[in-house]
């Protein structure tokens, strides 16, 4: 397994998950934007670098996203660069703080298969 496979498989499973709470806006990985996968190569990374702490990978993505140009809205919109977690993790919701939990559980358990 490389990192990207371990990206596509958190990303799927997180996927997975938004599709429970009825959030369809995320794409399967081969039809994924550019960014939405490159977001997740890095949570990857960031897991890797300092193990599973969900309120570390909310503010690192946080941080990308706002050096990204993105700023806190409602709506998740890639095109207006807005999106409704970029708050602090205390701030999240329980499911979306869930999902960073299992964002990073699925990447720890696949670690030991990385090529």
């Amino acid at each position: 397994m490389k990192i990207d496979d371990i990206a596509r498989v958190a990303h799927e499973a997180n996927r997975a998950y938004c599709v429970t709470l009825g959030d369809l806006s995320q794409l399967p990985w081969d039809g994924a934007p550019d960014w939405q996968r490159a977001s997740a190569i890095e949570g990857v990374k960031g897991v890797m670098e300092y193990g599973v702490d969900p309120r570390r990978q909310h503010n690192q993505w946080l941080a990308k996203k706002e050096a990204d140009g993105w700023k806190y809205g409602t709506v998740k919109d890639a095109e207006a660069k807005t999106h409704p977690c970029l708050v602090p993790y205390d701030e999240l919701p329980y499911d979306q703080q869930f999902k960073d939990a299992l964002f990073g559980a699925v990447v720890q358990a696949l670690l030991p298969n990385l090529k």
